[in-house]
């Protein structure tokens, strides 16, 4: 009886590495949230001085092309598009907008170990752009006088998990940095870059 689950178990880890390897493309969605790191306004010594960022709900979608590798390491051409829904914003003074909208879309390559088997760490790295859409209102109400759209040059790092799931199906767990330049706030925090973590899970379909 051992020797027939031995059997199996080498029969279904060939057909995994085979199906692997017979796909070249990939498409995945995730959901998750967008963090990014309060910025402190220099010069002011008012209560909440610092411009607090929510947690805003995030969908990334990806296509990826499998380049070159095998069982043990591969690359992957993917272009990562993440889109926030609504970051809301905080401050002490109605200065700034109440949130804003933002889009990234990154290009990259992907380097994942261990590829044909069932679980897959991997790490990402490339860039692109990002476009901010601040709300057209105050913090606490009042129309905004500053711009409401900003586009940006954009660089990526990610980490994650691919985990075969069934036939053609993994589960995709991540965490990116989209490094973008900074909304238009109405205020000088004195940053003209910031880290735009999204944390997610979701499904991949390879074919």
């Amino acid at each position: 009886m051992q020797r027939f689950w031995v059997a199996v178990w080498l029969a279904m880890t060939l057909l995994v590495s085979y199906a692997a390897a017979q796909q070249k493309s990939e498409v995945a969605v995730l959901f998750g949230r967008t963090f990014v790191d309060g910025q402190k306004v220099p010069n002011t010594n008012f209560f909440n001085n610092t411009v607090n960022f929510g947690e805003g709900i995030t969908i990334e979608g990806s296509y990826g092309r499998h380049l070159k590798g095998g069982d043990f390491a591969s690359l992957t051409f993917e272009v990562p598009v993440a889109y926030d829904f609504q970051e809301e914003l905080n401050y002490g003074i109605n200065t700034i907008p109440e949130s804003y909208k933002s889009l990234f879309v990154t290009p990259s390559i992907r380097a994942n170990l261990f590829s044909g088997n069932g679980v897959s760490p991997w790490v990402s790295f490339g860039g692109g752009f990002g476009h901010f859409s601040e709300s057209s209102s105050l913090v606490f109400g009042g129309p905004n006088p500053g711009k409401t759209g900003t586009t940006t040059g954009v660089y990526q790092i990610g980490v994650g998990v691919d985990a075969r799931l069934w036939k053609n199906y993994s589960a995709r767990a991540e965490l990116r940095d989209y490094n973008s330049g900074v909304p238009q706030l109405n205020v000088n925090t004195g940053k003209t870059r910031q880290n735009n973590f999204f944390v997610g899970v979701g499904i991949v379909w390879h074919f």
